[in-house]
């Protein structure tokens, strides 16, 4: 199933009575085949021109109506699988997103997987191992907190990581990475093949906004847990992780899996954008609840009438 939006589609989000959020999707979406630059083509403080906070978290909890009818839509039918992947620098905002914009999901509809550091048994197979086992399997949605993706970006960024994969020859270099990047297309390309939906978010982050995030963390006591040394050890390397994503969009940003980049220096309009997008794709698939026979249906009559008599 392709989700093939055109990017010069016009997006109004209605906001009742204080107006409307306008925007190109290809404000926020990477064009297939097109080579974009993280810095100059997308901004991480871009709302569409609209700064109702307010506004904004109506409309996000509609679009959380919105999907929990969707999603038991998507249970009943059984014939797609959505697979929703987030991918982010830290403090961008992952865990909040998923918290608020599946919060009326049916848990028996949804599963959230958190990739950290593999395994020695997930180094002994190969990289897309860990993340098929976690695959959604059709009638259900399934949420990547950080996904394969990974392997072309913390890894590139961390050659040391890629020496413990105990991979044959000398990995590594252009054509390495090149060949990585083809390898998760055609993976994409297979699960969309075969009915399961992926929908890739980008939390784009300043860094003057992360600078702010980590400060609160530490300045707020209720906070501290959420920060980490290593956090602030990886913000160092800030430039090489923003060639990364910018890599990792310009090789990986398909027809039938496209990149959304995510304006996420203010949280409101990065949750109402995932929600609205989200609801947008799944609204695509056309789903609709079973229809019974009019032998099932006659039967049920049956029962009806004897459930009455009762």
């Amino acid at each position: 199933m392709k989700v093939n939006f055109d990017p010069e589609r016009k997006i109004r989000i209605p906001m009742g009575e204080k107006g409307a959020v306008e925007f190109r999707l290809g404000d926020v979406m990477v064009v297939p085949e097109a080579k974009v630059s993280l810095k100059k083509d997308y901004d991480p403080d871009f709302t569409g021109g609209f700064d109702d906070k307010e506004g904004a978290l109506e409309k996000v909890a509609a679009n959380v109506s919105r999907l929990s009818e969707l999603q038991e839509k998507l249970y009943a039918q059984d014939t797609f699988g959505v697979l929703v992947i987030f991918q982010a620098i830290d403090a961008a905002g992952k865990d909040g997103a998923i918290r608020h914009v599946m919060s009326g999901v049916n848990p028996q509809g949804c599963h959230v997987t958190s990739f950290k550091s593999p395994s020695s048994e997930e180094l002994d197979h190969d990289y897309l191992w860990r993340a098929a086992k976690a695959l959604p399997q059709r009638g259900m949605i399934g949420i990547f907190n950080r996904s394969y993706y990974e392997e072309v970006l913390a890894v590139k960024v961390h050659p040391e990581f890629l020496s413990k994969q105990k991979l044959p020859g000398k990995p590594g270099g252009k054509a390495f990475w090149k060949r990585r990047y083809k390898e998760i297309n055609r993976f994409e390309k297979y699960l969309t093949a075969n009915g399961i939906v992926v929908i890739k978010f980008f939390l784009n982050l300043s860094s003057k906004e992360q600078k702010k995030r980590f400060l609160a963390r530490i300045d707020e006591p209720e906070k501290n847990w959420k920060f980490s040394v290593a956090d602030y050890e990886e913000r160092a390397r800030w430039d090489d992780y923003q060639d990364a994503f910018e890599d990792m969009l310009n090789h990986t940003s398909t027809k039938h899996a496209p990149w959304f980049v995510i304006p996420s220096d203010n949280k409101w309009f990065a949750r109402l954008a995932i929600s609205e997008a989200i609801c947008a794709v799944m609204e695509k698939l056309d789903l609709k609840f079973p229809e019974v026979s009019e032998e099932t249906r006659a039967e049920l009559l049956r029962i009806r009438e004897e459930l009455l008599k009762e």
